[in-house]
């Protein structure tokens, strides 16, 4: 399980908006890896996850991103805390 502090006004940055914003959340960007890179070697989803926390501007750890990407390899459920500033 990991854990993030993030602003409420940046929340959307990290939840899907079920608004129809264009902006791509994190949320999202995970849900599609996890359907598409189940299984896949974990150096490759670490990089696209990294992307993704970029794009968002969520600051992440490595250790963070590879226990994420961990869980998105072996399909096991990834719980994330939020705390919101």
């Amino acid at each position: 399980m990991g854990e993030i502090n993030v602003s409420s006004q940046n929340l959307g940055r990290l939840l899907a908006d079920s608004t129809g914003s264009p902006a791509r959340s994190y949320q999202a960007a995970f849900a599609n890896l996890a359907d598409s890179h189940r299984g896949r070697p974990v150096p490759v989803i670490v990089a696209l996850l990294r992307c993704a926390a970029d794009e968002a501007l969520l600051g992440f750890t490595a250790a963070d991103l590879r226990e994420q990407a961990e869980a998105i390899r072996s399909g096991e459920r990834y719980v994330l805390r939020i705390r919101v500033t």
